[in-house]
Formats: structure tokens, C-alpha cells, sequence
């Protein structure tokens, strides 16, 4: 603005004074003077507001620097005439820039910490679930740079090619598998190296466990002893079988989207970020997004997007910031008073989760990680990752695992096994109490959908979340078949030199009734709630974005996270996620997208056997 300023000077009625003498010098000062009537005033005034929002305002404005977020605002300001301000709830995942002074985060096996933690941690909580002994269920959800991938147990997991070709048919057209494995790939840089599934180019570096520990080695060899397959790459060619897991783990850190995307980007001019910054409404101009209000510092303050505002805030956040905006069931706005600006009644619905349960067997031999969790050998194993990065502090000890068939006539996996040799108790929140080792095992597939809706007009008010867990028999069904598979694979001959007594369900639990209702007060959460914005075709009553990630029935504004999936996928969200971010960053530059034919995918060689 200085050279506004000194511009203007040249022109100020005082330097046309030396041509007026006398009076006629006074009358032409005080007409000058007199001159800026109250019409130029609030011409004035205009432009003052209107330079205000011009420095306030940004080609993009992206809501949520979490898994999706970080993706795009380093994609986009790669462009150097696209202005991006990003915006994230929580604080930075660094501490006067150290990862080390922020060890809760960075440190692998220190996930649980902020599992339970509110600082970095929405701490969402369910309805009561009538399906489940009316238990209130927990959902930690990140907020903090990184997101949820700043919190989760780092498995890197993309689902099955089946999923993206199901999205397709499901009207996600241009989202099946030759359109979905590009952005996989592009995004990953596997410590394997590249090939046919894998990337490695890409800033998310993916590695596979370091520990070795003898308890992943017998889950293996049990698996296998119990007819299934042993697969090298659960990602890549066949998701079927057991095998060695992928992690977001590099150089023994945890390596979420703000260490992959964010920070290489955050020294760019062209990209702002704010942290501690809580995002309460959209702003519309009639049914056209122009920007965003949000809370700073106890200040409301408002910034505006030239192009378009994306809502990547994750599968609550999203759509309860569309609900507060007045995008949503008009019905249910009008109950709490919200000016409807589109009646659009998908949003909140289709809420789909994975659930879980553990499934725990003591060890007979004083091998599991019960000896690292007692005080003096905490202390060493975080002064050895502190030191040098390596170390049980340098993994999240989910090393093994593995997908398979239910039942015969299931054309691909829908249980997913992660092998623990550990014992694991309400979330972490209970520290371990004996020497054992668990499978955490679920359905990758529920038929069960719910919903969630606002509570309240108050951006502070969490919605009310109804997953609406367990309320179909299939579901149930399939949780049956859960705990006899493990329970088979646990009583195989590689397990014989570690095998003590079942602790959970305990072998007091065998009857069908026995095990549902072990389900109903055990399972919990996988942390994988998805589908609230679904993407669909116009035509589709339920879909809230259409296949460019556009919110339908307005103009400027785009959700990219997790809640646009149409149905969740068969396996972890994290790595879903990002590729969801980096697909949706070619679409909003306007790239065609990237496309690999003909890959090929393993199939069972006959699906009238479960294995």
C-alpha cells in the first residue's frame, strides 16, 4: 500500500495551493475540504473493506491440514500463481521445530499417547449403540498437522482393486483401479523400491517392519499352517494371505502427510498455514462459496478464496462445517434455524466404520513387549529413539497381518487380521497387565450404516454420531466368524512353544450366543469412519460431491478426505486417503487423470472353498 500512499500525495489539494492567493486561497481550501461529501465517504469505506478482503484473500482456501490437506496444499502451491491458505483446528506436530521435543507423535510405539490425549485428539464419542449393550463408543480423530495420520498406528494399508471398481459402479465414475493405482504410486516411495503396484518417487515413505520378533514369525507360519496363502505384497498384486505389513514409517519416525507433504512445501511464498485456527461457517455469496469464518485467537476473522474453499476436515468435521453453512437436510437445518443455502440430504449419512476386537492369548515365554512397557525400560527405549532414531521405539510393532475370505462364494477378502505381541487394553488407555501377545481382527465390509447429524448451531458441539454398530445379522454373522478363525490360526502347531490360556473371549466363550455377546461388550472402533459426503452422480438423492469432488448444487467449493468415499474400502483409510488428495489435486488443476490398464489382480481359483 506505500506507494498508494505516496501516490495520493501528489495530488492532496494542499500542493495546488501555491496557485490560490488570499481568500480565494481559504474558500478553495475549505470546498477542497468540504468536498469529500458523504458519497466519497462511503466510497471510502468500501474500499477500504474491499483492500482489507483482497489481503485476506487466496486462490484456495482449504479447511483441515490433516491426511487430505497436506496432500493439497503442497500439490496446488506447486503452481506459483495459485495462492493457498491452509487451516488446521490444532497445533503444529513440532516443537520450536524439533520432532524429538514432540516425541508423542513421532515416536512409533508412543501411538497410544495421543490416542487418549485431547491436545492433538478431537475426542469424539458415539451414541449409546443398542446393538451393543448400549455402549458409548470412542473415536479419536487428529487434530493437529498431520491429522489422523499423526495419530493412527501407521499401517499402510490401500485396500483391494475390487473396492475402486466398486466405487465406479457405486457413480464415482473415473475412480475405479487403473484410474485409483496411479495416485497410489505417485504418492509412495516404498523402501523395496518400485515395481508394478508400488512407487518410488512419491514424498510418503512406506517401509516394512524392522523388529523380527518370533511372534510375528509363528503368526505367519500359523496362518500358513491353517491353509492360507502367504502373500509378499498384501498392496500390490494379491491383498490374500498373510504377510508382512506396510507402514509410514521412515527412518524410524513416524512419517505422516505434514513430514511427506507439508513441511517440504511450507517454505514456499505462495502457501500460508495456520494452526490453532477453527474454521465455523462457509461463506456464500447465493449458492457461491467465496470464503470461510473462522476463530483465531478468541477473534472471529474471515478469509476468502478466489477460486474455491475445500473442506478436507475428515468424515465428521466435513460434514458438520457443510450442516453449520446451511448445506445439508433442509429439514434438520430449519429445526435449528440455519438459512438453507442447498437442500442436499446426503450429507451426514452413509456413515460406514470398521470395527474390531481383540482377540488375546498369553504367552508362555517372557518375549512379548509386556517387559518394554515397565518404567525403567520406557526410559531406555525412549532415550535410544531420541539418540538415534532406532530401536522398539522406531516401530509401532503392527509388523504382520493379513486378509482373508469369511466364507466360500466371497470374491475377495473381507476380514482383516493385525498381529500384536502385545496386549492391548481399552484403547491403551490401561497399561498391559501380563505377558501375551493379540490379533486385533474385523469385518473389512459391515452392512451396517449410520449417520451423523448436528447436536447444536455451536461449531464447538460434536455431532451426534450414530454408527448404528452390529445392527444387521450379516454383521453379527461375520463377527462369529472372526473370533472361530482366530481362535484356528492361534491353535496351530507354530504357536505350541508360546500358547498359554485363551485370556479373551476366554474358554468359558464357545456357543454362537457366548461369542455375540463377547462382541457386543468387547468390539470397539478401528478409528475408520468414512462416507459422509459420498460421491455420486447427480441423479444419486444421497451423494453430496459429484466424481470432480464438488459439492453438488453450489459453486466453489470441494471436500477432498475420507468422507467422499461412496463405501468404505477393505482395509486402513490412511493410505486411501492421500490417494483420494492427490487424484482430486490433478482434477482441481485441471490434468488429465493418470491411468494404468490391464493390471493385473489375483483371484482364488475357486471360490467354493473359504481358503
Amino acid at each position: 500500500m506505500s506507494y498508494l500512499v505516496k501516490g495520493a500525495k501528489c495530488c492532496s489539494p494542499v500542493n495546488q495551493m501555491h496557485k490560490v492567493t488570499g481568500p480565494l486561497w481559504k474558500a478553495h481550501v475549505l470546498k477542497n475540504i468540504l468536498g469529500i461529501n458523504e458519497q466519497q465517504f462511503k466510497i471510502s469505506r468500501t474500499s477500504s473493506h474491499l483492500s482489507s478482503e483482497k489481503a485476506n484473500s487466496y486462490s484456495y482456501v482449504i479447511v483441515g491440514a490433516g491426511s487430505a490437506g497436506c496432500v493439497l496444499a503442497n500439490r496446488l502451491t506447486e503452481d506459483p500463481l495459485s495462492t493457498v491458505l491452509l487451516l488446521e483446528a490444532g497445533p503444529k506436530d513440532t516443537l520450536l521445530g524439533s520432532k524429538r521435543l514432540m516425541w508423542k507423535i513421532h515416536m512409533p510405539a508412543a501411538l497410544t499417547y495421543n490416542l487418549c490425549d485431547e491436545k492433538y485428539n478431537w475426542y469424539y464419542h458415539t451414541t449409546s449403540q443398542k446393538h451393543m449393550d448400549d455402549r458409548v463408543m470412542y473415536w479419536p480423530r487428529g487434530r493437529v498437522w498431520g491429522g489422523s495420520s499423526s495419530l493412527n498406528a501407521m499401517v499402510y494399508i490401500r485396500g483391494h482393486a475390487e473396492d475402486y471398481n466398486r466405487w465406479s459402479r457405486e457413480g464415482a465414475i473415473g475412480w475405479d483401479y487403473e484410474h485409483c493405482l496411479p495416485y497410489f504410486k505417485k504418492a509412495q516411495t516404498h523402501e523395496l523400491g518400485p515395481d508394478q503396484y508400488r512407487g518410488g518417487k512419491g514424498p510418503l515413505h512406506v517401509s516394512r517392519g524392522k523388529t523380527n520378533h518370533p511372534l510375528h514369525h509363528a503368526f505367519l507360519e500359523a496362518s500358513q499352517q491353517a491353509g492360507y496363502p502367504f502373500t509378499d505384497d498384501m498392496n500390490g498384486y494379491q491383498q490374500e494371505g498373510f504377510g508382512w505389513m506396510d507402514m509410514t514409517v521412515h527412518q524410524g519416525k513416524r512419517w505422516s502427510t505434514a513430514s511427506a507433504y507439508l513441511r517440504p512445501a511450507i517454505s514456499r511464498p505462495n502457501l500460508s498455514v495456520a494452526e490453532k485456527t477453527f474454521v465455523t461457517k462457509i461463506l456464500f455469496q447465493g449458492t457461491k462459496s467465496i470464503g470461510v469464518e473462522y476463530m483465531k485467537n478468541g477473534q472471529k476473522k474471515k478469509a476468502f478464496a478466489s477460486k474455491e474453499v475445500i473442506l478436507s476436515g475428515g468424515a465428521i468435521n466435513s460434514p458438520q462445517l457443510l450442516m453449520l453453512s446451511g448445506i445439508g437436510n433442509a429439514d434438520d437445518l430449519k429445526k435449528l434455524g440455519i438459512p438453507v443455502v442447498c437442500h442436499l440430504p446426503g450429507v451426514g449419512q452413509n456413515l460406514q466404520d470398521h470395527l474390531e476386537v481383540y482377540v488375546q492369548q498369553k504367552c508362555t515365554k517372557p518375549i512379548t513387549l509386556y517387559n518394554s512397557q515397565k518404567p525403567v525400560n520406557m526410559v531406555r527405549i525412549g532415550l535410544e529413539w531420541l539418540w538415534k532414531f532406532t530401536g522398539e521405539g522406531a516401530t509401532a510393532h503392527l509388523e504382520s497381518g493379513g486378509f482373508i475370505r469369511s466364507e466360500p462364494g466371497v470374491p475377495h477378502p473381507d476380514i482383516q487380521f493385525h498381529f500384536l505381541p502385545s496386549q492391548v487394553i481399552d484403547h491403551g488407555r490401561v497399561a498391559s497387565t501380563m505377558e501375551a501377545y493379540q490379533v486385533h481382527v474385523g469385518p473389512m465390509r459391515s452392512t451396517s450404516v449410520g449417520w451423523l447429524k448436528l447436536k447444536s448451531t455451536d461449531p464447538n458441539d460434536h455431532p451426534i454420531i450414530e454408527p448404528n454398530y452390529l445392527s444387521t445379522e450379516r454383521d453379527v454373522w461375520e463377527f462369529r466368524q472372526c473370533v472361530k478363525l482366530t481362535r484356528e490360526i492361534f491353535a496351530q502347531k507354530a504357536f505350541e512353544k508360546f500358547r498359554g490360556p485363551e485370556i479373551q473371549p476366554g474358554n468359558h466363550v464357545q456357543s454362537d450366543k457366548e461369542i455375540d455377546a463377547f462382541i457386543r461388550q468387547k468390539a470397539d472402533s478401528a478409528y475408520h469412519p468414512s462416507c459422509t459426503c459420498k460421491m455420486g452422480q447427480l441423479s444419486d438423492s444421497t451423494a453430496v460431491v459429484d466424481p470432480q469432488t464438488k459439492v453438488i448444487g453450489v459453486e466453489n467449493l470441494r471436500v477432498v478426505d475420507a468422507s467422499i468415499m461412496p463405501s468404505v474400502v477393505s482395509g486402513n483409510l490412511n493410505a486411501p486417503t492421500v490417494m483420494i488428495a492427490e487424484k482430486a489435486a490433478d482434477i482441481i488443476k485441471g490434468l488429465p487423470s493418470l491411468q494404468e490398464k490391464d493390471v493385473p489382480v489375483y483371484k482364488p481359483k475357486t471360490l467354493e472353498t473359504q481358503r
